[in-house]
């Protein structure tokens, strides 16, 4: 029987490649690529910062070809919006027919991608979708996925933990007010190694900045 085609809306992080892992586990799906919106003025992915060249090293590990999404910067919802739907209007001519999201409890955030989807007349796959994040984040870690923080808001953690890696030790620090999966965006990682990849994916820390509000590690090759 062929299983359906799905692209998995990569951010670098741990919660899209434990997806990735948890997808290829149950085996229904065929996952043919990554999608990921890059910003072009920087050649980082959007949100997290990480550069592409480590994104590529991710693609290449996990097995599976890169769709970048390059946006402008800034980037305007429209605009982000009409560059998304020119990739999956392409998705869906390659009769692909699910992206697969890392989302974990934001209602409206899921309900906004399926928006977007349905026009193309593709449905959302959530493999981590309701998970209780206390355990989720430690089931993690216990699956052999490593990760750094590679951007933190510094209005919910203190910017000493951009760059840590993402371990038991740094969820018994975190504050009880944010997400141990940092869900809310209270922070963002880059996974380096993990059940998802057929070999690690080595970084080390440089420089650590602050801009437009957050602080981002800057992880090097």
């Amino acid at each position: 029987m062929t299983r359906p085609k799905a692209l998995l809306s990569w951010s670098s992080g741990k919660d899209s490649a434990y997806a990735l892992a948890e997808v290829r586990r149950a085996d229904d799906i065929e996952i043919v690529g990554l999608l990921t919106t890059v910003s072009a003025a920087y050649d980082r992915v959007a949100m997290h910062g990480v550069r592409r060249e480590l994104l590529e090293r991710q693609a290449e590990a996990a097995g599976l070809p890169l769709l970048a999404i390059d946006l402008p910067t800034p980037c305007s919802n429209a605009q982000y919006e009409a560059a998304l739907d020119v990739a999956l209007a392409r998705a869906r001519a390659d009769d692909i027919v699910h992206i697969i999201f890392g989302d974990l409890f934001l209602e409206d955030i899921r309900a906004y991608r399926e928006q977007q989807l349905a026009a193309h007349w593709m449905t959302g796959v959530y493999p981590l979708w309701g998970r209780d994040t206390r355990q989720l984040a430690r089931d993690m870690i216990a699956s052999g996925l490593r990760a750094r923080l590679a951007c933190v808001d510094p209005r919910h953690l203190d910017r000493a933990f951009a760059g840590r890696v993402f371990d038991s030790a740094l969820l018994d620090e975190l504050p009880a007010t944010v997400d141990p999966c940092g869900e809310r965006g209270e922070f963002h990682t880059f996974v380096t190694h993990g059940p998802m990849f057929t070999k690690p994916v080595d970084v080390h820390l440089g420089e650590v900045v602050e801009r437009d509000g957050f602080v981002f590690a800057d992880l090097l090759p």
